[in-house]
């Protein structure tokens, strides 16, 4: 059964259409899939001086990529691993991540190993390549070390007080050589006194016993005219 003029015209326009869309969807597939293009890796120093290498992911399409680094070395076909990252989310405009050579040399070489999803499992080249870069983390350290132990011995001043305005614990040599009076334990005597006799009595018990000696020989005196006034009385 043949077609009619105007059916084949509808046919061919159809399919035309039909092919155009088809490598449009394939064109845009292409251009979102994640491809070993997206990726590239540098060497460089970082904000804090220290040497990296940093690989940048431009996938569009997002793919999570796992990025490994590979020290190469003398001995053919000798490497060793150093750092392995994860860019889990990959814009158009590009996430990147450091990874860390362990410290670096000029010439130096490193592979980086992409693997992401089943659509990229291959090498970024060409491989890193140190150049003739040295990074001052050393010596911003030794810097911010410097630093650190200035300020503590100033501040270690600033407390420290001046010796010359303290003022001297330690008495002068005049006091120093002036002998100290000995205080004597014996008690003091009742009353304040202080001349006594050698035999223990003092001055007041002198008087007492003279007084009482002359009161005797009164009385003794009296008791004789009174004996003799009775005998010639009674004569």
């Amino acid at each position: 059964m043949s077609l009619s003029p105007r059916a084949a015209r509808a046919a061919r326009v159809i399919g035309t259409s039909t092919a155009a869309a088809a490598l449009s969807l394939a064109a845009a597939h292409t251009a979102l899939a994640c491809t070993i293009g997206d990726f590239t890796a540098v060497p460089l120093c970082d904000a804090q001086g220290n040497g990296v290498i940093r690989v940048t992911d431009k996938d569009a399409s997002g793919t999570p990529a796992t990025v490994s680094l590979y020290l190469q070395l003398s001995m053919p076909g000798g490497e060793r691993l150093l750092d392995t990252e994860t860019i889990e989310h990959p814009t158009a405009d590009g996430v990147s991540v450091d990874l860390d050579p362990h410290g670096w040399a000029p010439g130096q070489t490193f592979r980086v190993h992409v693997k992401a999803g089943d659509q990229v499992d291959d090498d970024i080249t060409p491989m890193v390549v140190v150049p003739d870069v040295t990074c001052d983390a050393s010596a911003s350290a030794s810097a911010s070390a410097s630093a650190s132990t200035s300020a503590s011995a100033s501040a270690s001043a600033s407390a420290q007080p001046s010796k010359s305005s303290e003022p001297s614990s330690s008495p002068s040599s005049a006091e120093s050589s002036s002998p100290v009076p000995a205080v004597s334990s014996a008690p003091s005597p009742a009353g304040g006194g202080t001349h006594l006799a050698e035999t223990g009595a003092g001055n007041g018990t002198t008087a007492f016993a003279g007084t009482a000696a002359a009161l005797v020989a009164a009385g003794g005196g009296i008791v004789v005219a009174l004996r003799r006034r009775a005998a010639r009385n009674s004569g």
